[in-house]
C-alpha cells in the first residue's frame, strides 16, 4: 500500500510539472492537502488559508482547485467590503460569484475549478453557516499578476450588443446573447459556458481519480 501511494504521488507530481511547463499556467489546490474544509465540531478551518495563499504566486490563466464538499461554499469576489463582511447580501452580480459545482445535496464531495481572469486583488471565502465559516478562517486574498496573460480559451471578446432591427410589424422578443456575467447562484461556469475551466480540467480531469485514491 505504501509503495502504491508513493507511485501515485510521483505520477501526480510529474503530471503537474508537465502541465505547468507545457502551458505556462499553474493549478493551485487551495489549502494543499488540507483542502477547502471546515470542522464544525471545533469551529475551525482545516488550515490557515491566508498563510497558504501567501506562499503561492498567482497569474492570469492560473486556476484555483477547491477540493471540498457541499458543506462549504466557494465565493469569489473582487469587492473587499463583501469579503470583509463575510456575506454576499449586498454584493453585485458583476463583482461576486458563487460556485457550487451543480450539486446541492449536503455532505457531497466536490471539486470546483476557478480560473483567474482578472488581474489584481481577488478574494475568496465560504459564507456557509451565516458567515461563521468565513469569520473562523475560511477566507483568503490573492494578488493576481499579469504573467503570460490570459490563454485564448479565457480571452474571448465580448459578444456584440443586441440591436433591434427596424420593422413596421410587431416586434419579436429580443435575442438572448451568450456570454453575460454569471449571477450569484451560478454553477462553476464563467461567461455562460464551461470553456473557462477547460484549462484546469486538462490536468485535474486526469488526476482527480489519483486524488481520490490518496484520500
Amino acid at each position: 500500500m505504501a509503495s502504491n501511494t508513493k507511485l501515485i504521488l510521483a505520477l501526480f507530481g510529474l503530471l503537474i510539472t508537465t502541465a505547468t511547463v507545457a502551458t505556462g499556467y499553474t493549478n493551485h489546490t487551495v489549502g494543499g492537502y488540507a483542502g477547502w474544509f471546515f470542522h464544525s465540531k471545533t469551529n475551525t478551518s482545516a488550515t490557515n488559508y491566508t498563510s497558504w495563499a501567501a506562499n503561492q504566486t498567482f497569474s492570469l490563466g492560473d486556476c484555483l482547485i477547491f477540493r471540498t464538499t457541499t458543506n462549504q461554499t466557494v465565493i469569489q469576489t473582487y469587492n473587499e467590503t463583501t469579503y470583509r463582511n463575510c456575506t454576499t447580501d449586498d454584493a453585485s452580480d458583476t463583482d461576486t460569484f458563487q460556485y457550487n459545482g451543480g450539486n446541492t445535496d449536503f455532505d457531497q464531495s466536490l471539486t470546483i475549478e476557478v480560473p483567474l481572469t482578472i488581474e489584481g486583488a481577488n478574494y475568496y471565502f465560504s459564507d456557509a453557516g451565516d458567515g461563521v465559516q468565513c469569520q473562523r478562517g475560511m477566507a483568503f486574498k490573492i494578488l493576481v499578476r499579469h504573467g503570460n496573460g490570459l490563454p485564448p480559451s479565457l480571452n474571448q471578446p465580448p459578444p456584440p450588443p443586441y440591436v433591434e432591427a427596424p420593422s413596421d410589424t410587431a416586434q419579436s422578443p429580443p435575442v438572448t446573447i451568450n456570454g453575460e456575467s454569471p449571477s450569484l447562484n451560478n454553477k462553476a461556469a464563467v461567461g455562460g459556458t464551461n470553456t473557462g475551466v477547460m484549462l484546469c480540467l486538462l490536468l485535474f480531469g486526469v488526476t482527480s481519480s489519483l486524488m481520490t485514491l490518496m484520500w
